[in-house]
């Protein structure tokens, strides 16, 4: 990845960090959530912010998982993957979007995130991973990797997620696959490998192609500036001195 892309995804993650508690000011339904987890015990938060997501309606889940998960995280970041993967068991329609608000809270544990959310709804698994790549994408290899632990059997979910989480990439996973029946799929890990050799290969090509053209988009460059004229010395001249006038004084 970029460094323009490393830099937003960082971006992205501290502003989503620093908003705990956004948009349960605005929906006075979702405003009392973070008082309820906050009274519960560091061993009973997972379960009662799945309690919380469960019990909430269809027209409210995903605002209600968010504002779980962001006030639940808020108050144990280490719980971060304890706590989406309770909510996934519950609600497994809720996996991704509290894996990705999770992981976009802590980056450091996506990948324990992603997996725990994974091996509580593992239909969900290439869900998931897109949803943690969009928020994360720096970090695509790792999470799939993760998911791919505890979902094994999902690796084309998996690679369909990246490619649908990083556009740029799905031309190369498309290749990776293209060599595989339907259910002669290698795993994450193996098929990343290849992604990234054919990147690197279209990198290294795309290179070649812009040197080769030179620096002014296919432009021929400049001619070389001549070198300026040399200088020539002439050498001075030197006048002959005019003759002394002689004595004219005689002795007496």
């Amino acid at each position: 990845m970029t460094m323009k892309l490393f830099k937003y995804t960082m971006a992205l993650a501290a502003a989503l960090a620093l908003n705990v508690n956004a948009g349960t000011d605005a929906n006075p339904a979702l405003s009392g959530i973070p008082e309820i987890l906050a009274s519960s015990t560091s061993a009973e938060l997972p379960a009662q912010a799945a309690k919380l997501v469960a019990q909430a309606d269809a027209k409210s889940l995903q605002a209600t998982t968010i504002a779980v998960v962001k006030a639940a995280v808020g108050l144990n970041p280490a719980a971060a993957a304890l706590i989406v993967g309770s909510i996934a068991q519950s609600t497994p329609a809720m996996a991704a979007t509290a894996a990705a608000t999770a992981a976009a809270l802590v980056p450091n544990q996506a990948p324990a995130i992603a997996r725990a959310a994974a091996s509580s709804a593992p239909a969900k698994a290439g869900t998931i991973v897109e949803a943690v790549c969009r928020v994360l994408p720096a970090s695509y290899e790792v999470v799939a990797d993760a998911v791919s632990d505890v979902v094994p059997s999902a690796s084309k979910e998996i690679l369909a997620g990246i490619a649908a989480a990083i556009p740029e990439l799905q031309s190369e996973i498309n290749q990776a696959l293209a060599g595989y029946s339907a259910g002669n799929v290698p795993s994450v890990e193996s098929l990343l490998a290849q992604v990234e050799i054919a990147q690197n290969a279209a990198n290294m090509a795309s290179g070649a192609s812009e040197y080769a053209q030179g620096p002014s988009h296919g432009a021929a460059p400049p001619p070389p500036t001549p070198p300026p004229p040399p200088v020539i010395i002439s050498p001075i001249q030197i006048a002959p001195a005019a003759p002394t006038a002689q004595s004219t004084y005689n002795a007496p």
